[in-house]
């Protein structure tokens, strides 16, 4: 899979400004093709939404690129 096949929300700026990202990342995975997976950029390991993802199909990596920059990747899970 090559960076098109990503779809990229960076939440942090939302997040920062007060806002809440849940809306624009549960718009992103309805827009999904099937061959793109979900990157989220937040500043924490956005468990909750591992969780809703999770129960909708989705396999996840999680990586704390730096002290507060957080990369999710969210997948179709096959099979």
């Amino acid at each position: 899979m090559n960076k098109s096949d990503e779809v990229v929300i960076d939440a942090r700026p939302i997040i920062a400004s007060g806002g809440e990202p849940f809306g624009a990342i549960m718009d992103a995975v309805g827009r999904l093709q099937a061959d793109q997976s979900l990157v989220v950029l937040a500043p924490f390991d956005p468990v909750p939404l591992e969780g809703v993802l999770g129960e909708q199909g989705f396999d996840f990596a999680v990586e704390e690129m730096a002290p507060g920059d957080w990369r999710v990747k969210f997948t179709r899970a096959t099979g």
